[in-house]
């Protein structure tokens, strides 16, 4: 069965739909109690690359599970509607996709990151490996 719209379509129609900042906006923000930042991206990424600080860590197979309240694998972190919820991933694609999903599920405070965490590291904004992750929190 040949593909009638492929993951760039895909993805151009999720960019037309959601609000994207750009890594100078975001790094603003890092200290905003009022942000979360939510990083999708698979867990051999994050090993591979580290993450930002203070990112929520939220695979992107997981997500909606995570956040829809009815689900039993429900995240309180996600009922906080007070916080705007900025999503990366790798390259901004499938951040793209997960943003406009959460707005089709009726979150209206949630953005991603344009170009994803390789933007993120090209700009040289702040990263910390898990490892660094890990001992912050014993």
């Amino acid at each position: 069965m040949p593909i009638t719209k492929g993951f760039r379509a895909l993805v151009d129609e999720a960019m037309a739909q959601v609000k994207t900042y750009s890594v100078a906006e975001v790094q603003s923000r890092l200290s905003d109690p009022k942000v979360q930042i939510v990083d999708i991206r698979d867990v051999r990424e994050l090993e591979r690359e580290g993450t930002v600080p203070g990112a929520f860590l939220a695979p992107r197979g997981m997500l909606e599970f995570w956040v829809d309240p009815a689900s039993p694998y429900h995240k309180p972190v996600f009922a906080d509607e007070s916080r705007e919820f900025i999503l990366f991933c790798g390259a901004g694609w499938r951040s793209a996709l997960a943003t406009k999903t959460l707005q089709d599920m009726g979150m209206c405070n949630v953005a991603h990151i344009d170009g994803g965490f390789a933007e993120w590291l090209k700009q040289g904004a702040p990263t910390e490996t898990l490892e660094a992750r890990k001992a912050k929190k014993a």
